[in-house]
């Protein structure tokens, strides 16, 4: 299932995540042509996302951080050393990534303290997601066609692109063939810097260590000819920034008629 609209912060780096989400969108809606899915969070109105990132930062993040310094104050990784760098990104991008997994899995079963002052449903966010009708709230999740995933994934991703590589690709068949030789360790907090060195060392000595290794970066257009959402705010300073009525939210009325009906049925 997919969400009526994706946000983000302004910027070149969302325009794949705004053109793919758009097309998706119009593949199962028509209506919807000419129009991006997607919101362009300016004027700190991206209240949600970076309330979910202050909360990593706190939680998630300083464990990291003291132990990523480590390396770097006991001089094990230079980041103007491209040998050590692409050392670095081979191991702990994975290993940073599944971490991240596992924290985002923790976050989603589980609930969170009641707010008063939240008009979102409250529970564990997955179980939310999942049934929202027993949370008293209105399910607006697009079932998208195996069809047009496929279709967008052939127009916006090629598989062999430099982007889906940690490190250039031989480059990193050889380190694949170092680790191998390693006996393949295992890679935990524990014992990711020893990782780290142990290839660092063999590689060092290795003479298919490639000259030069350059990143390729490439800049994604955005879809032409396409407007961005209407923008409703209230007098009273609240605002719609969803996608529910071409982005203009389902009207005074509805959610009138919503709450009494809600309301009936409490009192069956």
């Amino acid at each position: 299932a997919a969400a009526l609209v994706t946000q983000s912060d302004p910027g070149s780096e969302n325009f794949g995540i705004a053109n793919a989400h758009t097309m998706l969108r119009q593949w199962h809606d028509p209506a919807l042509q000419g129009t991006l899915q997607h919101r362009w969070m300016c004027n700190k109105k991206n209240v949600m996302p970076e309330i979910t990132w202050s909360q990593m930062r706190h939680r998630f993040t300083p464990g990291f951080k003291s132990l990523l310094d480590h390396g770097v104050m006991s001089g094990w990784y230079d980041s103007n050393n491209t040998l050590q760098m692409m050392v670095f990104r081979w191991v702990f991008i994975p290993w940073l990534q599944r971490e991240l997994d596992a924290y985002q899995d923790r976050v989603n079963n589980t609930r969170k303290r009641r707010d008063r002052n939240k008009i979102l449903p409250h529970g564990v966010p997955n179980l939310v997601y999942q049934s929202p009708e027993n949370f008293g709230a209105l399910n607006f999740k697009i079932t998208v066609e195996r069809e047009a995933l496929d279709h967008i994934r052939n127009l916006y991703i090629n598989p062999s692109h430099v982007v889906f590589d940690l490190v250039p690709q031989s480059f990193g068949k050889l380190i694949q063939r170092c680790y191998e030789e390693l006996g393949r360790p295992s890679v935990t907090r524990q014992s990711v810097w020893d990782v780290y060195l142990r290839l660092l060392d063999v590689l060092q000595v290795n003479e298919e260590i490639p000259s030069a290794i350059e990143d390729v970066e490439e800049d994604l257009p955005l879809l032409e000819n396409h407007q961005d959402l209407p923008y409703r705010e209230e007098s009273n300073g609240t605002y719609y920034m969803g996608g529910v009525g071409g982005g203009l939210g389902l009207g005074t009325s509805f959610a009138h008629g919503y709450v009494e009906h809600k309301g009936a049925d409490s009192c069956r």
